[in-house]
């Protein structure tokens, strides 16, 4: 990407932040369609206003959108998920239950010839930090994407990749991967979502203590 510094404008983030909540989902399907850089912009100076600790801001972005890059990374993607589900001991694609099949669809559309997935934003932390000033940032730069129109899914990679990965993208060896966010816009729709009723995953004072609400 070329050297592009405008001033964003908040307000096109105007979406409700519970219908943003209330329906954001997991979008693993992209369409080919680039992401236009404003809104690449606008989702990463999102992200950075996350709330985080002692205001160290130790949360970096690397965001892919070079097609031949997102092919040499998408390579890594798929062995890497791959090297998880054979350490659950899956070992190919007939083994795995049927939750798994759209994520793997996704392992198999990262960086494929088609370009089908448009933008990767690797999040990472400076001085080998932790994730925890890092999580707030990835979640508001979904929730910003989500409000642009703009599918995501908060994504790992496995141990056996990260040199690749790193020798790839040069990263320093003292900087801390956290996630991979695919970004696109979704072949489908945004939700709703169908998530479990809050009675069951919500207690109030004590382990299994009923909510009022129950």
């Amino acid at each position: 990407m070329t050297t592009h510094e405008t001033e964003v404008d908040p307000s096109r983030l105007s979406m409700p932040i519970g219908e943003a909540m209330f329906t954001q989902r997991a979008i693993r399907r992209y369409r080919p369609d680039p992401i236009p850089i404003d809104d690449l912009q606008l989702v990463l100076e999102a992200a950075v206003r996350a709330p985080n600790g002692g205001n160290q801001q130790v949360a970096r972005f690397l965001v892919v959108t070079d097609r031949d890059s997102l092919r040499a990374f998408g390579a890594l993607y798929r062995e890497a998920w791959w090297a998880k589900r054979h350490d659950e001991g899956f070992a190919d694609f007939e083994a795995l239950p049927a939750r798994f099949h759209p994520a793997a669809g996704l392992a198999d559309a990262m960086g494929g010839v088609a370009g089908d997935v448009p933008c990767v934003v690797l999040a990472f932390a400076v001085r080998n930090g932790s994730a925890d000033s890092v999580i707030p940032a990835v979640q508001n730069l979904m929730l910003a994407a989500r409000a642009l129109g703009i599918g995501s899914v908060p994504t790992t990679l496995h141990p056996a990749v990260m040199t690749r990965v790193y020798d790839l993208f040069a990263v320093p060896s003292d900087v801390a991967f956290h996630f991979c966010v695919p970004l696109g816009y979704p072949q489908g729709n945004f939700g709703p979502n169908v998530r479990r009723p809050t009675r069951e995953t919500t207690y109030l004072d004590r382990w299994d203590g009923p909510v009022p609400w129950a």
